[in-house]
């Protein structure tokens, strides 16, 4: 009877550390989707358009903010609700005694809940480069070199209430994600090069395409109305009529590009 308890004890040992190095391979599986492969380069430095940074701002709520998101169930992540209620003045009565109120400050995406990212390193050609060589005797190189100017635009995928709020939450998850310079706007200038070539073998016509590489978000926003409850000397937020909505968006990469080498 002992051995029995000793080898179901040793079995739900063996069973729990499984399923933590299964979750901890999907989790290092997930983070090398996002690393950036041998195809795809950096070019801030060699970009003839510079590129301005858009770093989204962080929004940290007040102390009383804090305290009235605390007061309710629902997430509020929307840095733009988080801004309005810190520049919020509330003042409930001193008293206290039989006073009420509510104060409804409109109908607002609250969080978006992130379902899959994934990354699409051909999301847009935007150059072409060839080199002929089908009279030559030798081998030749061939380089990047961008034509014309291209700028490269993301947007969400479907029509929703507030898009600016819910792009901000969406591209704010995207970089938390990937770790990657994302915006929803970036542009490849003319005339930029890189220093990596391709052999081109003679009686060979070669061409070397260029993409755009982006983002894909898929997930949830969250949106409900928004309330601030004052009782007496107590305040606190409520959140009526929540709904959910799925949303897509298409977040280029910044100042990276992907190449595809042919041969014909």
């Amino acid at each position: 009877m002992k051995n029995k308890y000793i080898i179901a004890l040793i079995t739900f040992l063996l069973a729990i550390q499984t399923s933590f190095i299964v979750a901890a391979d999907e989790k290092e599986g997930k983070k090398n989707e996002f690393n950036i492969p041998s195809h795809v380069l950096d070019i801030s430095k060699e970009n003839t358009f510079p590129n301005s940074n858009e770093d989204e701002e962080v929004i940290e709520p007040s102390e009383l903010t804090q305290e009235l998101m605390e007061s309710t169930d629902v997430k509020i992540s929307n840095p733009n609700l988080i801004k309005m209620l810190n520049e919020s003045t509330i003042k409930p009565s001193p008293i206290g005694f039989g006073y009420r109120g509510m104060v409804f400050l409109g109908r607002w995406p609250l969080n978006y809940e992130s379902d899959d990212t994934n990354i699409n390193w051909e999301y847009q050609k935007i150059n072409v480069n060839e080199l002929n060589n089908i009279g030559g005797k030798d081998s030749q190189k061939l380089n990047y070199n961008q034509q014309a100017q291209k700028e490269i635009k993301g947007a969400l995928t479907n029509k929703i209430a507030n898009p600016d709020d819910v792009k901000q939450m969406i591209i704010m998850t995207a970089k938390q994600n990937t770790k990657l310079p994302l915006s929803y706007s970036t542009t490849i200038g003319a005339g930029t090069k890189k220093e990596n070539s391709y052999g081109v073998p003679s009686q060979k016509y070669g061409y070397l395409h260029t993409f755009a590489p982006a983002v894909n978000e898929k997930g949830k926003v969250t949106f409900g109305e928004v309330y601030i409850e004052l009782k007496g000397t107590k305040k606190s937020i409520v959140i009526k009529n929540v709904t959910k909505q799925g949303i897509g968006a298409w977040i280029p990469i910044q100042d990276h590009v992907s190449f595809s080498f042919e041969l014909k």
